[in-house]
């Protein structure tokens, strides 16, 4: 996998959490950079173990799925990016209108991380079939995702909702035009 690639799909798989990240950011009395940064370290610790967990699991039924593992990268890959657009696409629920200033503890920020990381568990299970050093993605999933929450945090009072829900369909995206390049690359392999 390209190094290119590779960060895509580390900014990619940080954009639901920008998107809540900047949700959190609105919600907040006055961010601080502190705060911003240390639920970006909250969220980026996270997501960078729940890949690695994802790829664990993958390996473990790799030798019953070696001839088919392109579709099911490509399959995990794509039906992720499907649900991303989807969540993007739909209008919010007014969760988030209720006093949530006391609602940025760590469990609270924790929780929040850890199902924004789901996805990154199951691209995970489709890195265990790609020739891809699973701790170089999880850093880079990590540190984007760091990025991207402390960033969201910051500009979420500015921005609100505005951008949350453009972030995730970009995201999700990014995910079908990777699945469908290892798909190719994999297939025009296989033909030559």
């Amino acid at each position: 996998m390209s190094p290119v690639s590779i960060l895509l799909i580390g900014f990619a798989m940080s954009t639901d959490a920008f998107a809540a990240a900047i949700g959190k950011g609105a919600a907040m009395r006055r961010p601080r950079f502190s705060d911003a940064l240390r639920a970006g370290l909250i969220f980026g610790v996270i997501e960078g173990i729940t890949p690695v967990i994802g790829w664990l699991l993958g390996r473990a039924a790799l030798q019953y799925v070696e001839a088919f593992d392109h579709w099911i990268a490509f399959g995990l890959l794509g039906a992720l990016g499907v649900h991303m657009i989807i969540n993007g696409l739909r209008p919010d629920d007014g969760a988030e209108d209720e006093d949530t200033s006391k609602h940025h503890g760590f469990w609270r920020l924790a929780m929040t991380g850890f199902a924004t990381s789901i996805d990154a568990m199951a691209v995970g299970i489709g890195l265990a079939f790609l020739d891809v050093h699973i701790g170089v993605m999880a850093l880079i999933i990590g540190l984007c995702t760091l990025i991207m929450v402390t960033a969201g945090i910051m500009l979420g009072r500015v921005l609100g909702g505005m951008v949350g829900k453009r972030a995730e369909i970009i995201g999700g995206l990014i995910l079908i035009i990777i699945g469908s390049t290892i798909l190719y690359e994999h297939l025009s392999g296989a033909i030559a």
